[in-house]
């Protein structure tokens, strides 16, 4: 049967769970997730948080820092938000019970890639993102009119009078779609990364409410920047397991396969440039050289330092043969992060009213055309606070339940994305639409896109053709060189005509 609730939140990540104890201040709160409860990008965030709470930090350099990363795109009021309230929100996760790392009574920092200051918070060495999982997920737990309900994919909004009043949904053991109705709606279901070939994320990031966020009618943005993370495992027959930012913090350098540091001749930073451009000098250096992977080298660090901070990586190497204290580990691009997403003010609203959007799912403008290391946690916790405090303040009393639109409502479903077409998007993605572009194979890749859209498919295969459309036409518009989108054809940034966002919405 279809039902009814105050607050529907999508996602369990950071955004969704810290939205999710906001709300349940005023009513009862339903989360869905298509997975188990603690799967998501948060849970697999190694490096750590970015925050000012250290001695030597001030938040004026944690906004510089953002916004030189940024690359001239970042909305300077959600950033100012973003590092203003962040380390409140840090101080109210301690108490809720996260643990992070500390020398006695004091937290420990470690400093990561293109930050002037050591600010990033770490637990447990390289499990940062799954501690803060874990103690949201206690608080949740302990929160009266929080529910959860695992395994329930979400397919679409449902939009009544141009106001979203609800989702469909994949009902678990009957694969029935069902529909769900509330006073207001949170979409925070995270990234994109599965729309490529090799990526460091879950395969629950298949971008699914950017996607649904689209077909309802809101309005995109930024779209075409794409982050790539420099150093993923690179070993055949392995996941494209993520080492992380911190390891280049602390010392580690990129060596390729000749034993020659080649860094330095790309940028004055070294490994602590941008993510974007050690992305960048990686693959040209692998092309130049012809080679699959270039090394991650942490001989230098002290062997026993190196095993206590990087515990996870070290033990995950080591199924693999490669002891991270010892060996050079190979390493090599993956698709990391979304920069783009469904356009936010910096209180998660979008641009349907009752619809609000947190974390990677959204485009807050903090992260511009290339996010800061560590600072997707802080914006998650944020801004999912935010989004709840502005649904609390706008939601009406009673809504009016739609009509859901969903072509799959109300039958048994196969819901999963077809095998063949997520395999045939991985491979244009990776292939046409990534670290580096050029306008003629965009164009080919948005006519082998839309081949595929042209198949029979069900609702989630097509958000997810979709998707990687939305990417490919964002990417093509932009005939400039900025952050995380690299053009050959326009290898140079130009202020003058693109200094702005892209957006996208359904005609």
């Amino acid at each position: 049967m279809d039902e009814k609730v105050d607050f529907i939140v999508v996602g369990s990540g950071i955004a969704g769970l810290r939205a999710g104890v906001g709300l349940a201040r005023s009513g009862r709160v339903v989360v869905l997730t298509k997975d188990r409860v603690s799967e998501s990008n948060t849970e697999y965030a190694q490096g750590g948080i970015a925050v000012v709470l250290n001695d030597d930090d001030d938040i004026s350099l944690h906004f510089q820092d953002t916004i030189d990363a940024g690359a001239g795109l970042c909305d300077e009021e959600a950033v100012q938000v973003l590092v203003e309230e962040g380390p409140g929100y840090i101080v109210e996760l301690i108490d809720h019970g996260a643990e992070f790392d500390r020398e006695g009574d004091e937290l420990l920092f470690t400093r990561e890639a293109a930050h002037s200051r050591r600010r990033i918070l770490h637990a447990h060495g390289d499990a940062t993102g799954r501690e803060i999982v874990r103690a949201l997920v206690a608080w949740s737990r302990k929160t009266e009119g929080v529910e959860f309900r695992p395994h329930a994919c979400t397919q679409s909004l449902i939009i009544k009078d141009g106001r979203a009043v609800g989702v469909t949904f994949v009902e678990p053991g009957t694969n029935r779609v069902r529909a769900l109705y509330g006073r207001a709606v949170v979409l925070a279901t995270g990234g994109a990364g599965q729309l490529y070939l090799h990526t460091t994320n879950p395969d629950v990031a298949t971008g699914d409410g950017q996607a649904m966020a689209y077909r309802a009618g809101a309005i995109m943005a930024d779209m075409e920047f794409i982050q790539f993370h420099p150093t993923a495992l690179a070993v055949e027959g392995a996941p494209r397991f993520l080492l992380s930012e911190a390891m280049r913090g602390e010392g580690g350098v990129l060596r390729n396969p000749a034993g020659e540091r080649f860094m330095p001749g790309y940028d004055e930073r070294a490994e602590l440039a941008p993510r974007d451009v050690v992305s960048r000098s990686i693959y040209f250096e692998m092309e130049r050289g012809g080679w699959p992977f270039v090394h991650l080298d942490l001989r230098g660090l002290d062997r026993d330092f190196t095993r206590k901070r990087f515990p996870q990586i070290h033990a995950t190497c080591m199924l693999y043969n490669i002891d991270i204290t010892r060996d050079l580990i190979p390493v090599s691009p993956a698709a990391h992060y979304i920069m783009g997403g469904v356009k936010t003010d910096a209180s998660g609203r979008t641009s349907i009213p009752g619809l609000y959007a947190a974390g990677e799912v959204a485009c807050t403008g903090v992260h511009g055309a290339n996010r800061l290391a560590s600072n997707s946690l802080l914006e998650g916790l944020v801004f999912g606070a935010r989004a709840a405090a502005a649904a609390l303040d706008e939601a009406p009393s009673e809504i009016e339940p739609g009509e859901p639109r969903d072509w799959d409502y109300g039958y048994e479903a196969d819901w999963r994305i077809d095998d063949g077409t997520r395999a045939d998007v991985k491979r244009v993605m990776w292939d046409e639409i990534g670290i580096v572009r050029d306008g003629q194979r965009l164009q080919e890749a948005i006519g082998r896109l839309e081949a595929i859209a042209a198949r029979q498919l069900n609702t989630r295969s097509w958000n997810f053709v979709t998707l990687a459309r939305l990417v490919a036409e964002a990417a093509l518009s932009r005939l400039e060189s900025r952050g995380a989108h690299y053009r050959r054809d326009y290898p140079e940034r130009d202020d003058k005509q693109y200094r702005r966002q892209t957006l996208q919405r359904r005609p």
